[in-house]
């Protein structure tokens, strides 16, 4: 029994450490960094508790009343634990290792107002060039130019219903020159992305452009993409697609 408790003990201690890191980092209890060593902490924690769990389940003489049910608790839980920073790094493998991502790679939305709020920030805010947008096209080649039927006013005021629905915190908004600038700050652990989105005339109504990045980290195991891919989606909503 004292050996399925250390199980069910080493698999609550890969939970927490789970559960800690992140938000410990969005509080400002810890750097970023700690918080994925916290992350890959839980990881051998919970791969410790589920191989002993399982080991004591294949010796006979530890299958006692009370102690199978606690190395099946103690099994699970260690499989749930690992399985998250498991899931991470298999979706960080299998994406470019990029934190940029705009649906003009050639003429990519500049940031402006932003500007001042990263400046200590670790990634620079100019765009990485053709390196960059090679990656980014073979990854997420659905991230392009939308083009509406709409006037440039239309588009610009679903955009922005769109960013304060998101919750972002908007940095700028200005009608005349179709562009907004936000920032989303992620639930986990805090990170402040940033967003601008360039709205101009085309000639069958207006072109919608928007980028996404990263302050800080070099991948971005895809959120913003995924940012970008939900603004369009809402757009498309609100304007139909055209």
């Amino acid at each position: 029994m004292k050996w399925s408790y250390l199980a069910l003990l080493v698999a609550l201690i890969a939970v927490v450490l789970l559960l800690i890191g992140g938000p410990g980092a969005r509080f400002g209890l810890w750097e970023f960094g700690f918080g994925f060593r916290l992350l890959r902490y839980a990881l051998y924690a919970g791969i410790a508790g589920g191989v002993v769990a399982l080991l004591l389940l294949l010796i006979p003489t530890t299958r006692k009343q009370g102690s199978v049910v606690i190395l099946f608790i103690a099994l699970l839980i260690s499989l749930a634990a690992a399985a998250v920073p498991l899931q991470m790094r298999s979706t960080a493998e299998s994406l470019p290792f990029i934190h940029d991502i705009t649906t003009d790679t050639t003429n990519p939305p500049r940031f402006i107002r932003l500007l001042p709020l990263r400046v200590d920030a670790p990634n620079p805010p100019d765009y990485a060039g053709e390196e960059v947008a090679v990656q980014q096209r073979e990854a997420y080649p659905d991230i392009q130019t939308q083009r509406y039927s709409h006037t440039v006013e239309q588009v610009f005021a679903a955009a922005l219903e769109t960013v304060r629905e998101q919750g972002w915190e908007i940095v700028a908004e200005e009608p005349s020159n179709g562009r907004i600038e936000a920032t989303d700050t992620t639930f986990w652990y805090g990170f402040k992305d940033d967003v601008v989105i360039r709205i101009e005339t085309d000639a069958d109504g207006s072109k919608f452009d928007m980028r996404s990045k990263s302050r800080v980290g070099m991948s971005d195991l895809g959120t913003n993409a995924n940012r970008i891919r939900s603004v369009i989606g809402d757009l498309d909503e609100r304007l139909g697609a055209d």
